[in-house]
This record gives structure tokens, C-alpha cells and sequence, in this order.
């Protein structure tokens, strides 16, 4: 698939600023907060299988918000079709509170490969919040003669198309995250894409592929075994989980950030109001120290940003992997 079929890409940008000026118009702060919300259980759809760092965000999330809120929030998995299915549901539901989205990385990211999706990723979603976000690690197989990521890059120099990096799949986060990490870095390495990160992470503590990025949660407890070693943190700045692990941007790959996150959309028209108390809320279970345990157990940072910080970093998120996909002349199976 050529990208000169995503035509929503060229206008992505624009149609976020007009998001973000029309949050800026929202006078949040002076809204009243709307006591009889919720007055029925709230459904919270994630386009993701159970058993993953999102879902079991999700459901954290979705528990202290129906003790907090006195409603149910009832988390409904819609797996398949990279997570359309599931923003579809969300986008076509009446804009009262009662149907939002535990939205991830894909939401920034899907669209670039799927332009013919049923929904506009920016016109018809409410962000609510930005919760948590995520590095990735860097791991290699034991066997690489390399400490440091600095290290890493030397050899894939020296040894160009020779070694092999894993990721979830094209498409996914951590394969976007190897084709920057290709791009930014200047190295030839292969990408073997697998059908999710169990596979690939197997393959790598197996040395079948030298290398991948990682979600902590998944690859934490080989690194702590030595069945992989992590090299370096995907993400801007050092991990509060990992804070003695440099950064890649800190080993020789300067502006190189990637991360996977996790945010809490609604549909587009939601009243201010809900917005607001929603945010209040997510903002609290975000900030309380039990949850930032919990999440730190799975690699995750909580963030609980206001609906204007999410729709910058949304902007910004969108711009970054535009510019990787075209750089790399990815494409997926249609």
C-alpha cells in the first residue's frame, strides 16, 4: 500500500490544530461539574485482547473510577483489525459520557496504514486524558558482544544487514520503534516482524534475532534472569522504573524518543462538563501512589495531563510517525 493513498495524512496536522483551538476555546476551569454524571454504568471499550499493559491499565483505571464515581466503569475488549473495530464503536456513540475509549499508541499510528478506516482520528474523538506512558527497552540476546546501546549501533555498523531486530509487527509500536531506531541511528539491520511481542521476545532470549524493543512488562523479568540484556530506554528521558539505564537518545541517537501510551477518549461533542470531571478524575487515580506502584510494576510512568497537554501530544505523536512511516517505505498487507 503507497502512502499517497493515506489522504488524511497531508491534512492531520490541521485538523488537530483546529482540535486543539477549539480545547483552547473551552473555558474547562469555569464549567460546572455535572453531579448527576454518571447515572448509569459506563462502558469502556479498548481495541486490544485482555492480558496486555493496556488492558490491565484499563481495567486499573476503569476499578478506582467506579469507586470514586459510585457507577460501574465496565472494561469491553473489541480486539481485531489493529483496534478499528473498537475506535469505530467509540466514534458512533451519542456523546453523553456513557461509551469512551481506553485508547493506545495505535490510535496515533493506525490510520497511517489503514486510510480508508470509518472514522477520523482527530474530528471525531474528545481527549479526555493522557494517564500513563511507557519506554520501551532495548534488549539484545547475551550472546551480542555489546553493553551499551552506543555499543549496539558500532556493531550494526560494522556488520551492516547482518543482524536481525524483532518488534510486534509492522505497524505496531515497536516496529515503528525499529525503523526510527534504523533511520535515526544510520545502521542496516534486518526487520523481522512478527504477530505480536510474545513471539518475538521468545525468539530473541532463543537468539533466533539479536535484538528488539520491548515492553518492560514482558522482557523485565529475562533481563533480571540474563536470559536478555537491556541496553537503553526508548523514551526522552531516563525511566523512574529503570533510572540507571541511559537513554538511546543518551548513547548516540540524538532526538530519538519512542514509547507506547495509554489515554481515555470520548466521542466528539461530549459535553465540557463530562470532559472536565472525567479528567478530574483520571487526573486523582493517576496521581495516587497505590496505582503508580502498580503501574511502575509494568514498566508504566503515570502522567494524568489535562485534555490540552493530550491533544498537543497527540499532535506531536501523529507528526513524529508520519515522518518514520514515509522515511522508510513501510507499508502493510491490505
Amino acid at each position: 500500500m503507497s502512502l499517497d493513498r493515506a489522504p488524511w495524512m497531508g491534512f492531520v496536522a490541521s485538523r488537530i490544530a483546529m482540535a486543539l483551538a477549539a480545547l483552547a476555546a473551552w473555558p474547562v476551569s469555569a464549567q460546572p461539574v455535572d453531579a448527576t454524571y454518571p447515572a448509569k454504568p459506563v462502558r469502556v471499550i479498548i481495541g486490544l485482547a485482555p492480558g496486555g499493559a493496556s488492558d490491565t491499565q484499563a481495567r486499573l483505571f476503569a476499578q478506582k473510577l467506579t469507586e470514586s464515581m459510585g457507577r460501574p466503569f465496565v472494561v469491553d475488549n473489541r480486539a481485531g483489525a489493529s483496534g478499528t473495530i473498537a475506535y469505530m464503536a467509540v466514534a458512533k456513540s451519542p456523546p453523553d459520557g456513557y461509551t469512551l475509549m481506553a485508547a493506545a499508541a495505535g490510535h496515533s499510528t493506525t490510520p497511517l496504514f489503514f486510510p480508508k478506516i470509518p472514522y477520523d482520528p482527530v474530528r471525531d474523538f474528545a481527549p479526555i486524558s493522557l494517564v500513563v506512558q511507557a519506554p520501551f527497552l532495548l534488549v539484545v540476546h547475551p550472546s551480542i558482544p555489546a553493553r551499551t546501546a552506543r555499543d549496539f549501533i558500532a556493531l550494526a555498523r560494522a556488520r551492516p544487514g547482518l543482524l536481525d531486530f524483532g518488534s510486534a509487527g509492522l505497524g505496531t509500536a515497536t516496529g515503528l520503534a525499529v525503523e526510527m531506531f534504523r533511520i535515526m541511528a544510520g545502521v542496516k539491520v534486518t526487520h523481522v516482524p512478527y504477530k505480536g511481542i510474545s513471539q518475538a521476545t521468545i525468539d530473541t532470549m532463543a537468539g533466533q534475532v539479536h535484538a528488539m524493543f520491548s515492553n518492560p512488562l514482558g522482557s523485565l523479568p529475562y533481563v533480571k534472569s540474563g536470559r536478555l540484556r537491556a541496553l537503553a530506554v526508548s523514551s526522552a528521558r531516563r525511566s523512574i522504573v529503570l533510572p540507571d539505564l541511559p537513554t538511546v537518545a543518551e548513547s548516540g541517537v540524538p532526538g530519538y524518543e519512542a514509547a507506547t501510551w495509554h489515554g481515555w477518549l470520548a466521542p466528539a461533542g461530549t459535553p465540557v462538563a463530562i470532559v472536565s470531571r472525567l479528567n478530574s478524575e483520571l487526573a486523582k487515580v493517576a496521581k495516587a501512589s497505590d496505582v503508580a506502584g502498580k503501574l511502575a510494576a509494568d514498566g508504566g510512568e503515570p502522567v494524568g495531563s489535562t485534555p490540552e497537554e493530550f491533544s498537543r501530544f497527540l499532535l506531536t505523536d501523529v507528526a513524529r510517525w508520519r515522518k518514520v512511516v514515509r522515511e522508510s517505505g513501510m507499508a502493510l498487507d491490505q
